[in-house]
């Protein structure tokens, strides 16, 4: 019968083909528990005990009602009974394998299934061959015990296999084995097998000083082996231990040895017989079980399934991500379908490459290998480059699988690598290993939505996750597609069926206890970051303790926002290249992203751990300096984009220094080729300034705030029509309002009458532009009131009141001259231009907007350089000059594609159907007010629609 239960090493639980899964912490230590005592009652307090200790909650009894069901599920499927359903059948479903008998349940174990008890039988059998002195025997039974034992009893099940129960069982087994070890000594020097026995005699003196009957066994197989200085040797190794720990002599036995060395009394006469062919030693299998719920990543499974079975040189295999994200997951999981391709093995461990005790050392790990591979502990060099030597010899004609797991960096793995040959390395890290050298990288993202969801269906059931879709997608996006936070969430679910889902998607509010949330006893999201965030901020390197502080300062101040260098370098007051290279190392060690070229953000949990930090261990005032200086890079970084985007004639006041948050170290902003650039960036970069004008208006910073606002006209010269830069200057104005800042108020007016007039909002814009005028009048700023005049002539010229924007105009162009300001002067040209198309002079309006144009072109202003195409091919239209018309109007409608303008692109489309309507092509009208109709009613351009549909009820009916 095969062996189903192990007790002899971790737990498992094999179906006859393969070792099945037992996952989660208590259904396992609930199962240890009756399969120590197998085929008795173990009373409900025994196993409340077990699964609490001394800290049974009162929800105890519905919780273990809970982990039986799960646990009769385990068993039902370990036998080949299909469960479906949320529940296993209480007794029957089972076989009657797991039964409730008063006071508690028992758990029916045929006779060969479980390895502990096949383990005492083989013992029995050895000890009555070792009474009998049937020395052939003895060694054989000893072997037979053996080949169950895969390490410490309940090795994996810790606290709960360290009390006064389970921990005098598993002393018994350890006591057992080595017992019987002892047995097999005595047999095989009966034999006369002296020699075979030193190498295993060295060993397990070695691995226990004070145990004298290994020792004693050693001195008599040396002795005969002709060694007998090393045999006293040993001798007096174990009497100095032994007087020095316990204050004691070496026994009876020990000192007979002694005497029977120091006598060189002859050995016995080995028994001649014939000796059978050595078995080959099995090939080590050591992957951990496979988790029953992994859903998901097939192309990264068979991208990794491809490289591991290609018939091609050895390459290491690195799997990367982000603590929780799924990698040793992934790694087990493709490992268990590979383990054909590599008959010689399948070698795991993990490198506790973040733990806080400490990672393991290549040493350790290498002697553990060359052991597992047969190499004996006394051929082992003491050097870990000899070691390592010695380990890729012994993988040379070797193909064996490597699965090491949980990689600090490349140099922890390095010695662990072959050089060669057949064998292969899969690898997962939280670092990308970037420096291994060869190795093919497999990076991991987070879960795709669907996965997501068939993860959580897999954990607590299809029909419940279909009933609450609304709270079934909160709790998708709480988790962030991280495989560890869906299976704590998941399993929580499974283990309270009587929680709506929508109770947990509201504990699982961001910055409001998520983190606590997704914890399960052992797996906890939050100390699995915390193992990569201490690991750098404890680090010997200072470049990772640096980058550290900028995690938890990113984190607490700026984690909803992608960031630059620029801004990066801004906020932690470093130059822009440490800046970049802090930014890669959090991204190489998957602490932030890197979506794009120098642009890195956060996961959102990960964004809420570094929140968390930064709150913790940065003071107070080091936060207010840092995002002090965040917001003044906005200021200047904006202002940027708006004189790029506009090529404003005057730009507001800059910040004084003590107003910037007190950086030393000169910063750094973007550079634009363009406007379109320009304007690419502020849309782009808008949500992080609007959240900087709430923050600069808490901080009673309406300076900033205002300037914030202010810059966005950059944005808003082609993204005006979606309302989001009037509620950041009306917000901005708010704040100034509420500090009495005057000048902020001034320049709000200014840039909310821009607002107005690109919207078509006549009055108001008026309105805002006659409060501007009067301030900057008093102030005597004449390029403000040049601006301002500019604007004035601008609106009226949408209200067609001719004379009055004319004047404006002119007055306008003179403040510009008096100023000495060209730019200024040439940019009012197109106003004067646009006044002459209103009154119908046509040629003179051509000859001035060909001139405007001549110099808007190469200048890299294409807003202006499109509106400027559009009023020329109207004009155009005019004097009948058709193709030149459609010549202007399609180079102004490319423009405006180009930089996806959309109120543009409806302006030139407007004026393009009135060319059409005007030279009788009613068929090409008809598309182009219809196109424009939609794009209009798309984006809520109330103007444009009223435009189109009056232009459509002008044109004759469709066919004549």
């Amino acid at each position: 019968m095969v062996v189903k239960f192990g007790l002899l090493g971790p737990l498992v639980v094999h179906d006859g083909t393969e070792p099945r899964p037992v996952t989660g912490p208590k259904v396992r230590i609930l199962l240890a528990a009756l399969l120590l005592d197998a085929g008795r009652t173990v009373p409900r307090d025994t196993l409340k005990a077990a699964l609490w200790g001394d800290s049974v909650p009162a929800s105890a009894d519905a919780s273990l009602a809970n982990h039986l069901t799960r646990l009769r599920r385990v068993l039902a499927e370990s036998d080949g009974i299909t469960v479906t359903g949320r529940a296993a059948p209480a007794d029957g479903g089972t076989g009657g394998r797991l039964r409730t008998v008063a006071p508690g349940y028992r758990l029916h174990v045929r006779e060969g299934e479980l390895d502990a008890d096949v383990f005492e039988t083989r013992i029995r059998a050895a000890r009555r061959a070792h009474e009998r002195e049937e020395w052939e025997a003895v060694p054989r039974e000893t072997a037979a015990a053996m080949s169950l034992w895969r390490g410490t009893p309940l090795a994996d099940l810790a606290p709960f296999s360290e009390t006064e129960g389970p921990a005098l069982r598993v002393h018994q087994l350890l006591e057992a084995r080595l017992q019987a070890l002892e047995w097999s000594c005595d047999a095989e020097l009966h034999l006369g097998r002296h020699h075979d026995l030193i190498p295993q005699l060295t060993t397990l003196a070695a691995e226990h000083p004070l145990r004298e009957g290994f020792h004693q066994r050693l001195m008599l197989a040396l002795y005969r082996s002709g060694r007998q200085a090393e045999a006293f040797s040993v001798f007096h190794r174990l009497r100095r231990n032994l007087v020095d720990q316990l204050g004691t002599e070496p026994g009876a036995a020990v000192q007979q040895a002694h005497q029977e060395v120091l006598a060189g009394a002859p050995a016995p006469r080995p028994r001649p017989r014939p000796r059978p062919r050595p078995e080959p030693a099995r090939p080590p299998f050591q992957l951990p079980c496979e988790g029953e719920a992994f859903t998901g990543r097939e192309p990264e499974a068979a991208a990794l399934r491809s490289l591991l079975t290609a018939d091609a040189p050895f390459r290491p295999v690195v799997v990367s991500g982000m603590g929780g994200v799924g990698k040793t997951a992934l790694a087990v999981h493709v490992a268990h379908r590979v383990r054909e391709a590599y008959p010689d093995g399948a070698l795991f461990a993990d490198l506790r490459g973040y733990c806080v005790g400490g990672a393991r050392t290549a040493h350790e790990l290498l002697a553990r290998f060359l052991s597992d591979l047969g190499v004996h502990h006394d051929s082992l060099p003491d050097d870990t480059d000899d070691r390592a030597l010695l380990f890729r010899t012994a993988l040379a004609e070797r193909r064996v699988l490597l699965v090491l797991d949980n990689a600090r960096n490349a140099a922890h793995v390095a010695a662990l690598l072959p050089a060669g040959g057949p064998s292969a390395a899969l690898i997962t890290s939280r670092q990308l290993l970037a420096d291994l050298p060869g190795a093919v990288k497999v990076p991991l993202a987070p879960l795709a939505e669907s996965d997501q969801h068939a993860l959580l269906a897999r954990l607590c059931g299809e029909e419940r996750v279909r009933r609450e879709p609304e709270a079934l997608a909160d709790i998708m996006t709480a988790c962030g597609g991280l495989p560890l936070a869906l299976h704590i969430v998941g399993g929580r679910l499974a283990s309270r069926p009587a929680w709506p889902l929508a109770l947990l998607a509201k504990r699982l509010t961001p910055h409001q206890g998520r983190l606590e949330t997704l914890a399960m006893g052992t797996v906890d999201v939050q100390r699995t970051f915390a193992m990569s965030y201490v690991a750098m901020r404890d680090s010997d390197e200072p470049l990772e303790r640096e980058a550290a502080r900028a995690f938890r300062l990113l984190g607490r101040l700026w984690a909803g926002h992608p960031v630059t260098p620029q801004a990066t370098a801004a906020l932690l007051d470093v130059t822009e290249v440490r800046a970049a290279a802090l930014l890669d190392v959090l991204a190489d060690a998957h602490l932030l992203l890197d979506p794009e070229p120098d642009r890195y953000a956060f996961h959102d949990l990960l964004g809420e751990y570094a929140a968390q930090r930064g709150e913790e261990e940065e003071t107070p005032e080091d936060r207010r300096a840092a995002v002090l200086r965040i917001l003044s890079w906005y200021v200047e970084a904006v202002g940027a984009a708006s004189l790029a985007a506009t090529g404003e004639t005057q730009s507001p006041p800059p910040l004084d220094a003590e107003g910037r948050g007190g950086g030393l170290t000169p910063v750094s902003l973007p550079e634009f080729a363009d406007d379109d650039e320009a304007i690419r960036w502020s849309a782009r970069e808008l949500p992080a300034v609007q959240d900087a004008i709430t923050l600069a208006g808490e901080l009673g910073r309406s300076d900033m705030a205002w300037r914030l606002a202010v810059g966005l006209f950059g944005y808003a010269a082609t993204h005006w029509w979606t309302g989001e830069w009037d509620a950041c200057l009306e917000q901005a104005m708010e704040i100034a309002r509420a500090r009495d800042d005057r000048l902020g108020q001034a320049w709000l007016h200014r840039r909310m009458a821009v607002a107005h007039g690109m919207a078509f909002r006549n009055d108001a814009c008026l309105e805002h532009l006659g409060t501007a005028l009067e301030f900057f009048t008093r102030r005597g700023d004449l390029a403000a009131r040049a601006s301002i005049l500019g604007n004035l002539a601008a609106v009226y010229l949408q209200m067609e009141d001719a004379d009055q924007a004319l004047v404006h105009a002119e007055l306008s162009r003179d403040l510009y001259r008096m100023s000495g300001n060209a730019r200024g002067e040439a940019m009012i040209l197109s106003r004067i231009a646009e006044v002459r198309k209103l009154v119908g002079a046509f040629d003179l309006a051509a000859t001035e907007f060909r001139r405007v144009i001549d110099l808007l072109r190469g200048s890299g202003h294409w807003v202006f350089l499109a509106t400027a195409l559009t009023s020329y091919g109207d004009i155009l239209r005019g004097l009948e000059r058709r193709d030149e018309a459609f010549a202007a109007l399609s180079e102004a409608l490319g423009i405006r594609h180009r930089m996806n303008d959309h109120g543009g692109t409806a302006d030139c489309l407007v004026f393009t159907a009135r060319a059409h309507h005007h030279f009788g092509e009613w068929t090409e009208a008809r598309t182009t007010w219809e196109t424009c109709l939609e794009l209009a009613r798309k984006h809520h351009l109330t103007k444009r629609i009223d435009e189109c549909l009056a232009g459509l009820a002008d044109l004759p009916p469709a066919g004549l």
